[in-house]
């Protein structure tokens, strides 16, 4: 008990200087919350389902747009199924049309057949998602096709005023997703986008409203769509002289992230479950299977990022029994490779770095993958098994709340004496999912390497996945 006491004093030393001395950007309490969410649903809808097209022109008439079984219930049950945490809506696409009836617009849904003019899909999307637990997101393309002020200083009003409607009257927007696309407009111009405005009325309305974009400035794109992160993915980001859309990052920064950036801005993952962004009939029989999502997943929240899967509703209003397969099999999946932690019963042994304290190494029993305590500074440990356990992947998480401080790690498996593996990296963040040949250990070695001296795995789990 007096070894404990002293290691236990010692650890919240350490953790005290660390938060003294952490001069790195930090997430905000809502950017923790966002890295918790890990997976959530992206769902491109609206006129471009109708007309078999990705980008609208603009000019499709209004009563095109008719999903006569129309069943947002059905969606967030699906997502609940899935494991998904939320959803994200294209409230708006480039076409320009309202999935509400927007005021400021004569391209909505008003203008449409659908219930007589009468609908509101973003209504029915937001209540559904209370009810189903699911975080509410919506994504409006600053591009607008049809509108007649698009072009003109007239149109940043117009903007503006889209989105107090969507902040206002959908209860709370977790996420709001601006597409960095600048086209012409109907009257052969493009717009210069009041960026400072557009972002000033979002934190006024709803201050707890994550914005995404290719600079945040809370969400970063991950620079691709194929959903897959950079290894190294830092969560930080320089954007001092970077613009949204044609003036962003290059692609390599934002899939990497900076690892000296001067903000918290982590990396989503977009990628559609299909070929196309929107529903396409003739593409039914190309939607990913579960592997080839459980191998996006192992490349986006096993990378530290976020994964927002796109599942485009049919021109029914429906997903698509394919797609909904597909997802309860990834669910699957994912359950089946992570049920069993093959570290619940094992020792941790601390190695301490300071000459002074090598003979104070102690025995840790709860260092858990979903451990709510803190733990500070486990710089070097052991972990042994209690029998030979054949695994093939090992969960690092960090504790980001004191930011992303290990640069670099190494770990070495053990059966017995004999060293049988080895896996090196440097980014871990809020999840690090870790892969390799299947082996049989009894115990490996974790050394962690950082330039700041501030190391704070929060957990570690191993798993043996795919069998």
């Amino acid at each position: 008990m007096r070894k404990l006491a002293v290691f236990i004093f010692f650890l919240a030393s350490l953790a005290g200087t660390a938060q003294k001395n952490n001069s790195l950007p930090l997430p905000t309490r809502q950017q923790l919350d966002w890295h918790e969410q890990e997976f959530y649903l992206f769902m491109h809808f609206g006129p471009n389902s109708f007309t078999n097209k990705e980008w609208g022109e603009g000019t499709e008439p209004e009563d095109i747009f008719n999903p006569g079984e129309l069943d947002c219930r059905q969606w967030c049950r699906i997502a609940k199924e899935s494991g998904a945490k939320g959803i994200i809506i294209t409230a708006k696409h480039h076409d320009g049309f309202c999935l509400w009836p927007s005021k400021f617009s004569k391209h909505t849904v008003r203008e449409s057949k659908w219930k007589d003019g009468k609908g509101d899909v973003l209504k029915e999307l937001s209540q559904a998602c209370r009810e189903f637990g699911l975080r509410f997101g919506v994504y409006i393309s600053p591009w607008d096709r049809n509108h007649p002020d698009y072009g003109t200083e007239r149109y940043n009003s117009v903007f503006i005023g889209m989105m107090k409607e969507l902040l206002q009257n959908y209860g709370t927007i977790s996420e709001l997703w601006w597409d960095g696309a600048n086209g012409e407009g109907p009257n052969g111009k493009k717009q210069v986008y009041d960026w400072k405005r557009f972002e000033a009325t979002v934190r006024q309305l709803s201050p707890r409203t994550l914005i995404f974009s290719d600079i945040g400035p809370d969400i970063r794109w991950v620079g691709n769509e194929n959903g897959i992160a950079g290894d190294p993915n830092w969560n930080y980001l320089d954007t001092t002289g970077f613009k949204r859309g044609a003036g962003s990052p290059p692609l390599d920064t934002l899939n990497h992230g900076n690892y000296n950036g001067k903000l918290w801005i982590p990396a989503e993952c977009d990628v559609s479950i299909r070929p196309g962004w929107f529903w396409h009939e003739e593409e039914n029989a190309k939607v990913k299977t579960p592997s080839e999502l459980f191998s996006i997943y192992l490349q986006s929240v096993g990378r530290g990022a976020n994964l927002l899967l796109n599942v485009p509703p049919n021109n029914k209003g429906l997903i698509s029994a394919e797609d909904e397969a597909a997802l309860l099999g990834f669910k699957r999946m994912r359950d089946a490779s992570f049920a069993n932690n093959l570290l619940k019963d094992a020792n941790i042994y601390y190695q301490f770095s300071r000459n002074d304290l090598t003979s104070q190494d102690l025995t840790i029993r709860s260092l858990d993958s979903n451990a709510s305590a803190y733990t500070a500074n486990l710089r070097n440990f052991i972990v042994e098994v209690p029998r030979p356990t054949k695994m093939n992947c090992i969960i690092l998480r960090e504790g980001i709340q004191s930011g992303q401080t290990i640069r670099k790690f190494r770990i070495v498996l053990y059966n017995g004496r004999q060293a049988v593996g080895e896996i090196k990296g440097s980014s871990v963040g809020r999840k690090r999912i870790l892969t390799f040949a299947t082996a049989t250990v009894t115990s490996f070695n974790v050394y962690l390497e950082d330039a700041l001296g501030q190391d704070n795995i929060k957990g570690i789990s191993a798993y043996l996945v795919g069998n």
